[in-house]
């Protein structure tokens, strides 16, 4: 928000430096981005008038213009189309600093000889000023200008460029800005009274107003100005227009943009005599009603936003944009003029479906206090009168069915010591609230307070402690040490088991990658052998910004695989990486699950290139350990069962699960890419992948690890060999192998099928490490103990011992 101060000395006497004033404003909460000097360089530019033009003798697009600099009168050489007899202008003689137009610098002015004729000055356009791009012509000043003036007193201003919050929209306005720079420096802000005259003719009579829909416009108002002409705006109100950062059009359209900056309320103006049936109606658009827009656009609306009517169309989106059927034109001679309030979120929906954001838009977002309309709009209706010479209609339409009175909020000294750990006087909390336009009651030690109409943002008391924070000045709460110590630390589990995770994996020597949330339906489909489209859809994107990046990513796989293919082609070596993010899983009629998942995929050779050799490629196996000995990280027991993942090999892959109170839960999976897949995204070489689910592992990871000491007694060495039939997997073995007290662990070091064992059979070769933590075990019991394992294998496997 551009606050020129000359602006702002309407409301408020100003009586500190700028630099100080930005300071408070600033150390209140309304950030002073950058403090900006409109005519810092005018040191030697002054007003003068022009007396005569005449051509000039060798250049027919050139003109003589004599300049009455109020002392002396100049000559100089002038190409500006617009140079009049009488017209007010901004000279610079040689030595003044001005912007070069082409070059965008600041040079100093140096006599010239143009086409045989000596100039030492110039006429000042804007952009030569630095007060805007304008360059087509000369800058004409007001007829009030007096000559001889040094231009910076006329015209020089200091504008603050504020960053105004979220939660104060009345901030963005001068008038606003007044009330808080009043408020800082001890000053009563003076809104001036608006008056004019009005004709004998109601305007309930010559236009009606309905509002379909209250619960997205609780207020409507509507003043009627006829007889008026579409003129220039006086060079008063183009000079703040263009100091606030807006373009001047003519004395309509910068009366609303004028009004909006002054009270922080949008307005909007129709072509009265456009308007058909002389009524306005407020509501809903149809859903895929089309409508063009001001700026010739032709735009498709839904029923989430609100539109404005008249008797047979929309004539305008609500609090965004007008129509080209009911604009001001040149002919026009009637305004329509509307201040309204409308739904915020509505408001946020129309302007970024349609992206067409703007001032209005904004501060409508922001949700603006209905309480503003009438001023802004009666302010309006008074410069319109009075800048195009129209006759204001008697009345104001104010449909108000979202009116609700604000209740008073209590408020102690008492509170606000403990919110602020201050002392404040209650008759400091009165003067305090009271200088920001509150209205107080004070009755013992309570104090009622009435919110001002122009604030939203006040709901309860500690939104009234802020302010009195604010005013007295965050800096002048003192710095005090706690009375109690730090509570302890309890990080959220789920933060914890992440960077378990991540400590885990990069010790394994896995690089941690962080890819986009969005990906296309093209690579989501890629991940299974014969490509088609994901089911179920995933969640599409209203306005991607590239076709690569359209649909919210339903898996980490998609993009970790696209990473892969893009760093193999620069490295030779293996390559492992993870990533630990979100996925968007859609949910009918609501919005998306956003669980967090694991991924990680391995690639390439083991280990580098050597002489020595050992180089093998990454397989199903690597990934197996690297997802087990990730989990004994994490203290989690885990099995591996048959998976069907389509996009894994058929043969090389495995669920991975758990087991809570007897019920199975699937953590993830774990496999080899399958070869169409890796071809799909143009990896030659076998991927290994693996995906965990946060929330299903989460449970498992979060409880407390017991402590072992170190066995004291010695540990005996049994291999067993056995045969079994093929279909009969390592983890059926190995359960009961473990269901033994006695065997402390077990390693699975030899598998074998061919012409040794019988068809239909294969080998499995264990080695069982027996260990008591209370004594040194026989070996009577040690062979005890195998012979039991051996006869529970065999009774319940059909095991034998291997030959």
């Amino acid at each position: 928000m551009k606050v020129p101060l000359n602006w702002l000395k309407d409301y408020v006497d100003v009586t500190l430096p700028p630099a100080e004033l930005a300071e408070r404003l600033t150390m209140a909460g309304f950030e002073a981005e950058e403090i900006q000097t409109i005519g810092g360089s005018w040191d030697n530019i002054i007003i003068g008038q022009i007396t005569a033009v005449n051509p000039h003798p060798n250049a027919d697009r050139l003109s003589l213009a004599t300049v009455d600099l109020g002392t002396r009168q100049e000559t100089v050489v002038c190409g500006a189309p617009n140079l009049n007899v009488g017209d007010k202008i901004a000279f610079a003689p040689v030595g003044a600093r001005l912007i070069n137009p082409h070059s965008d610098e600041l040079e100093e002015l140096k006599a010239a000889k143009i086409r045989g004729v000596i100039s030492s000055g110039m006429i000042c356009s804007e952009k030569e000023l630095g007060i805007s791009e304008s360059h087509e012509g000369i800058m004409v000043l007001s007829a009030e200008a007096a000559t001889g003036t040094p231009l910076s007193d006329y015209m020089g201003d200091t504008v603050f460029d504020l960053d105004i919050t979220p939660n104060r929209p009345d901030c963005l306005s001068v008038v606003g800005i007044a009330r808080e720079a009043a408020a800082l420096s001890g000053q009563t802000p003076h809104i001036p009274e608006i008056s004019y005259e009005e004709t004998d003719s109601p305007i309930d009579e010559q236009i009606s107003i309905e509002i379909i829909d209250p619960d997205l416009c609780p207020r409507y108002c509507a003043s009627l100005i006829t007889d008026v002409k579409i003129v220039e705006s006086p060079a008063w109100m183009q000079e703040r227009l263009i100091a606030a950062g807006q373009r001047p059009i003519n004395n309509i359209v910068d009366t609303t943009n004028y009004v909006m900056l002054e009270y922080g309320q949008p307005l909007h103006s129709f072509d009265y005599d456009r308007i058909r049936g002389k009524k306005i109606i407020v509501r809903r658009a149809a859903e895929g009603e089309n409508f063009i827009t001001l700026d010739e656009a032709e735009r498709e609306l839904t029923r989430n936003m609100l539109v404005i009517a008249d008797g047979e169309g929309t004539v305008a989106i609500a609090g965004v944009m007008g129509g080209v059927n009911s604009e001001v034109t040149g002919n026009t001679t009637s305004i329509l003029l509307e201040a309204a309030s409308f739904n915020a979120a509505s408001i946020h929906y129309t302007s970024h479906h349609l992206s067409l954001t703007s001032e209005a838009s904004m501060r409508f977002e922001r949700g603006i206090s209905a309480g503003l309309t009438i001023p802004a709009l009666k302010h309006a209706t008074q410069l319109i009168a009075e800048l195009g010479g129209g006759k204001v209609a008697k009345g104001i339409i104010d449909v108000y069915p979202g009116r609700q009175e604000p209740g008073p909020i209590l408020l102690t000294p008492d509170e606000v010591k403990r919110i602020l750990g201050i002392e404040c006087s209650l008759q400091q909390i009165v003067d305090t609230l009271t200088s920001l336009g509150f209205e107080c009651q004070v009755g013992g030690s309570q104090i009622q307070v009435t919110t001002p109409y122009w604030r939203s943002d006040i709901k309860q008391a500690v939104d009234l402690i802020e302010e009195v924070a604010r005013i007295i000045g965050y800096d002048k709460i003192p710095t005090t040490m706690l009375g109690e110590p730090l509570p302890r630390q309890n990080p959220a589990p789920v933060l914890r088991l992440n960077k378990n995770i991540r400590q885990s994996l990069v010790g394994y020597g896995f690089q941690e990658v962080i890819t986009y949330s969005l990906t296309s339906l093209q690579m989501l489909s890629n991940l299974v052998p014969d490509p088609r489209p994901p089911e179920p859809m995933p969640l599409r994107v209203v306005k991607p910004m590239t076709a690569d990046q359209e649909y919210l990513r339903p898996n980490l796989r998609v993009n970790l695989l696209a990473a892969l293919a893009a760093n193999r082609r620069h490295e030779e070596e293996g390559i492992r990486l993870f990533e630990l993010g979100k996925v968007y899983l859609p949910r009918e009629n609501d919005l998306p699950a956003e669980p967090e998942a694991l991924c990680g995929i391995m690639s390439g050779t083991r280990v580098e290139k050597s002489w020595l050799g050992g180089n093998g490629l990454f397989d199903f196996y690597d990934a197996r350990g690297i997802v087990e000995g990730l989990l004994q990280h994490l203290g989690v027991t885990a099995n591996l069962e048959k998976s069907s993942d389509e996009g894994l090999h058929p043969t090389k892959q495995a669920a991975i699960v758990a087991e809570d109170n007897g019920l199975k839960v699937k953590l993830g999976v774990i496999g080899e890419l399958h070869p169409k897949v890796a071809d799909a995204f143009e990896i030659a070489e076998p991927v290994c992948l693996f995906e965990i689910s946060v929330p299903a592992l989460l449970p498992f990871a979060t409880g407390h690890r017991m402590f072992l000491s170190i066995p004291r007694f010695p540990s005996t060495i049994r291999d067993l060999a056995l045969v079994i039939d093929a279909d009969i997997s390592h983890r059926r073995v190995l359960d009961i192998i473990q269901s033994f007290p006695l065997v402390s662990e077990v390693l699975l070091f030899d598998v074998y099928s061919g012409k040794q064992v019988a068809a239909g059979k294969k080998s499995l070769a264990y080695r069982l490490v027996y260990q008591s933590p209370t004594r040194t075990l026989t070996d009577e019991e040690v062979n005890r103990v195998q012979e039991q394992i051996l006869k529970r294998l065999t009774g319940e496997l059909g095991a034998t011992l291997r030959a």
